[in-house]
């Protein structure tokens, strides 16, 4: 029975940036872009030639605390819907998945929903992080995102 005061495990922010999908799904699906926007300052960085273009590609990260990530993405629309699970190298994921909606308003306008889902996550180590992964987190990636595509 879950606690009044446990956080949901699922959390969502949205956010209309302006500048066109396309755009903002090129930040998103290439790895080498995501730490410049990511609002959890925990992605170091990721070897460029990396771009997803389709489920089940893995690509690497290293995070800032100096170890890889290995993240399989499970579902892919070019320009429109992106979302991996993070793992260890070599591990299965342990159930937490990052994903990315884009829905174009028009044609320098969209917006972007972020989500952060860990319904599935065991692992008790990573639940205290997990819990810390907040509605506020994901607005910042979404603003530096923001940031990033308007320019």
């Amino acid at each position: 029975m879950a606690i009044e005061t446990d956080p949901p495990r699922v959390v969502t922010a949205h956010r209309d940036i302006a500048a066109g999908a396309a755009r903002i799904f090129g930040l998103i699906a290439d790895p080498s872009q995501q730490p410049r926007w990511d609002g959890n300052d925990n992605l170091a960085e990721a070897p460029a030639g990396q771009r997803v273009r389709g489920t089940g590609e893995v690509f690497t990260m290293t995070l800032t605390v100096g170890t890889t990530r290995e993240n399989r993405v499970v579902e892919f629309e070019e320009g429109r819907r992106i979302a991996w699970q993070p793992s260890e190298p070599g591990q299965e994921p342990p159930g937490h998945l990052w994903r990315w909606e884009l829905e174009p308003v028009g044609e320098t306008l969209t917006r972007v929903t972020h989500t952060y889902d860990w319904t599935r996550l065991t692992d008790e180590k990573r639940q205290v992080r997990a819990r810390a992964t907040t509605a506020d987190k994901l607005r910042a990636s979404l603003a530096k995102l923001a940031e990033l595509a308007e320019s």
